[in-house]
């Protein structure tokens, strides 16, 4: 049943399960059975913000850039990933609620015209959610989902085909948000928009964006009926959603009350911290060390450990984190309470156009350039203060990002032109991306990983710096990791007539991941 107008703020992230919304039959009669567009979108959009954050944290843990803390137990399944049903159940069921909040959008403006903008909007974000499942499932319930009770046990559709779907949404998303420019009666999403402010090209973008990324990761693997774009181009801006975060109970910035403190102050989780696997990236040992100190408490002396390491001698103290957010409003990842959620950034978008144009998906040919930028918007959101400025004296993103290249003058990785075949062209790319990414869309960087196998690991190894790997993994793949999650419980329990079996974290993959 429909709720009106709540906001989903998720906290640390838990292994758990919950009861799905399109299997959700109990009636509460205090509870209001409609609501407005105006109402659910910002809610909706809210309630992205923290599923992004808790996949986030399960991306993070997998993709290599998180390890457990020395001096804390009860790790199980995340050192040694023989998951089961029960373990990230709550990222399943958190998606399909969201997804209920944008169907409802749908189902009360695809009759109404002037209602263009919202169902755009919500058929955008929608089509981010389900690529977001199936990225992480493979097949999941979408031609039957999202039916209430009409249909409490949904089929599976193919992973393949849930993407070609998404990609004729997004058209369809598309050819409503240009037919709402076109309305002069068309509601604005005004206030409604938590994460553009009724920006409609941008929202184009953000659709362009999503569309090119279904293409990055499905490439070989689909065929999309429609293989252009918007002319309104991709996003050059961050996607960040802020519906007023605020230091208060239950409407801080969900990451922030994941990884640093609740509003009362207390210490929030300190049992992950920085791998040595990604910290190597910046001290110095690999690449850079700009951003470490923007990133990393203490930098380059920050607390770290390798996945699966029980005995580290340097646990995280309860009171400090390892990510640089001892002084609330400066630069990193974690920037206060009060700061916006990002969904796609601007860094992730040019890599993503870099390999399109390297692979021939767009006509784009300026790579070296796309990639570049990609760099430099990486410097520019992690230096970019609270309030939204930036300390160009002590911060300067443009001087530092040209210092990066300068230091790095035989780095295939930091120069693209030093790359001379295809396949170092691409490496370069993700490991970039992979990069960006850090704690910022984990999730998206285990995808890239799984999808190229960039950056590149040494498989059997045990030294931190030439793997991710869990030192207590049971993977009997040869870079002893996994390779997704299991279906939750919940499924087993309600709808076991059509869950896919024999999936195993070791050898059952996503559709498009490099074998």
């Amino acid at each position: 049943m429909k709720k009106l107008a709540y906001i989903v703020f998720m906290g640390v992230f838990a292994i758990s399960t919950s009861c799905k919304k399109y299997l959700d039959i109990n009636q509460n009669p205090n509870t209001a059975t409609s609501s407005t567009p105006e109402l659910i979108l910002p809610q909706a959009l809210t309630a992205t913000a923290s599923v992004t954050n808790a996949y986030n944290s399960m991306g993070s843990q997998l993709g290599g850039y998180q390890a457990n803390a020395g001096g804390y137990s009860g790790f199980g399944p995340a050192v040694t990933y023989s998951f089961s049903a029960s373990d990230f159940g709550n990222l399943w069921s958190s998606v399909y609620d969201n997804l209920e909040d944008y169907q409802y959008i749908l189902d009360n403006t695809d009759t109404l015209p002037d209602y263009a903008f919202f169902n755009g909007a919500a058929r955008i974000m929608k089509a981010m959610d389900f690529q977001v499942l199936v990225d992480t499932y493979n097949d999941v319930p979408y031609s039957q989902a999202l039916k209430g009770i009409n249909k409490l046990t949904p089929a599976y559709d193919k992973a393949e085909d849930i993407y070609v779907s998404l990609g004729n949404q997004l058209d369809s998303a598309i050819a409503s948000i240009k037919a709402g420019q076109n309305n002069s009666n068309a509601v604005a999403l005004d206030k409604a928009d938590v994460m553009f402010k009724g920006d409609m090209n941008k929202w184009l973008q953000f659709a362009n964006t999503v569309k090119l990324r279904l293409m990055i990761h499905g490439q070989g693997k689909i065929n999309l009926a429609n293989k252009t774009f918007d002319p309104a181009g991709f996003l050059t801006d961050d996607a960040i959603v802020n519906p007023g975060y605020i230091k208060d109970n239950g409407k801080q910035n969900p990451q922030w009350n994941s990884w640093v403190s609740d509003y009362t102050g207390t210490a929030a989780n300190r049992a992950w911290i920085p791998t040595k696997w990604i910290l190597s990236f910046y001290d110095g040992r690999k690449l850079d060390d700009y951003r470490g100190y923007a990133i990393y408490y203490s930098f380059p002396n920050t607390a770290s450990n390798q996945l699966g390491n029980l005995s580290s001698s340097t646990p995280s103290s309860p009171s400090d984190g390892a990510w640089n957010s001892k002084q609330e409003g400066g630069v990193g990842i974690l920037k206060g309470p009060s700061q916006g959620q990002p969904i796609i950034t601007a860094a992730e978008a040019y890599f993503l156009r870099a390999e399109a144009g390297l692979n021939g998906l767009t006509a784009e040919t300026n790579t070296q350039v796309l990639f570049e930028a990609g760099i430099r918007s990486s410097f520019k959101y992690l230096y970019k203060l609270l309030d939204g400025s930036y300390d160009m004296n002590n911060w300067n993103y443009t001087a530092d990002a040209d210092a990066y290249f300068d230091n790095n003058p035989t780095s295939r990785l930091v120069h693209y032109d030093l790359a001379t075949t295809k396949d170092q062209q691409l490496e370069a790319i993700i490991t970039q991306k992979y990069i960006a990414l850090n704690f910022i869309n984990g999730n998206e960087g285990w995808n890239e990983y799984r999808r190229t196998q960039y950056p590149k690991i040494v498989n059997g190894s045990s030294d931190p710096l030439l793997t991710f790997a869990s030192t207590q993994s049971t993977s009997t793949r040869p870079d002893k990791l996994p390779t997704r999650i299991q279906y939750p419980s919940s499924e087993n329990s309600y709808n076991p007539e059509h869950v896919p079996t024999n999936i195993t974290p070791f050898t059952s993959f996503i559709f498009w991941a490099k074998q």
